[in-house]
């Protein structure tokens, strides 16, 4: 990518970023309930007139709105993202420390789909319109038909309850918790991922180039992996960047089954307290590592296809 484009896209990025802090922003300034009053609540305090008042003027929520608004932008180009209602620790620490078990759980997740999803669309593809492709095919009609709630409440109650192999409390990050969510999420992304390697694999068998080494008397193993796999793989690069960018926004219902403490659950305890700072912050920390991967999954693009550089 060259360097004008580059500057280009990081422009948009801090433009989409600004109008997305004024929207979220603007949202939770016309949310209804009062976050002074909550805060006070919380802490068991009685939220008296006097003490209302006091509240506000110290959170700044008797300013009128862009002042409030441009306060707080004035944090967050400082690092600064405000502090959480409900949970009294600043907002960039708490995102933080549920950026990492969202992060392991996404890169688990992702391991376990490509495992299964590439053999499986290869396998499919090669023998198409025999048993071993309709056996695939269904698996993965099925993989998509069944939500991540049922999936994740049905082995949780196996694995959970009745082999008692993983505690049902949940709240830890090792592996032996790791693993039950992490499946949970692998299972639908393989069903879905398995498709697209399957239709890629199929349109690079009728490539001219395939028929060409074919009568070449080349080996259909040696055309598959050398020449089919690295061209109808490439495609996959952006759903792979566009799903862990989901994936590090939290996945809130599989993480509240398994009570996984990332940024998913985080999210929905934060706006069921009506936590605003925590709720803004979340929602400008997913924007920005969001448009970042797809940043990077563009200047990938350049590196596994040399091509494309040279249109540019």
């Amino acid at each position: 990518m060259k360097k004008e484009n580059l500057g280009r896209r990081l422009l948009q990025i801090v433009i989409v970023l600004f109008g997305i802090s004024f929207f979220t922003f603007g949202l939770t300034y016309l949310s209804p309930g009062d976050p002074a009053e909550i805060m006070l609540t919380e802490c068991g305090n009685i939220p008296t007139p006097e003490l209302l008042e006091q509240t506000r003027a110290e959170l700044g929520l008797d300013k009128p709105f862009l002042v409030q608004y441009g306060n707080w932008l004035k944090g967050v180009l400082t690092g600064d993202m405000g502090k959480s209602y409900s949970m009294k620790v600043p907002v960039v620490e708490k995102l933080v420390s549920c950026f990492f078990p969202t992060l392991k759980l996404a890169l688990a997740s992702l391991l376990i789909m490509i495992l299964f999803s590439i053999p499986l669309g290869i396998l499919s593809a090669v023998y198409h319109n025999r048993w071993p492709d309709y056996l695939v095919r269904g698996l993965t009609f099925f993989g998509v038909s069944v939500p991540n709630f049922w999936i994740g409440l049905i082995l949780l109650s196996i694995f959970g309850v009745q082999l008692r192999w993983v505690t049902v409390s949940g709240g830890s990050t090792d592996f032996k918790s790791l693993v039950l969510p992490a499946v949970t999420l692998a299972i639908a992304m393989s069903a879905k991922y398995t498709r697209q390697v399957r239709i890629a694999v199929l349109e690079e068998l009728q490539q001219d180039y395939v028929t060409g080494a074919r009568m070449r008397g080349i080996s259909e193993k040696k055309i598959l992996w050398k020449h089919v796999l690295p061209n109808a793989t490439l495609p996959l690069v952006t759903l792979l960047g566009l799903s862990l960018g989901s994936l590090l926004g939290g996945t809130a219902v599989v993480e509240i089954i398994y009570n996984w403490p990332g940024l998913g659950s985080m999210a929905v305890k934060a706006i069921s307290c009506r936590d605003y700072p925590l709720v803004q912050g979340y929602v400008l920390w997913i924007a920005l590592l969001y448009m970042g991967i797809n940043l990077l999954v563009d200047l990938s693009y350049e590196r596994l296809d040399p091509r494309l550089k040279e249109e540019r």
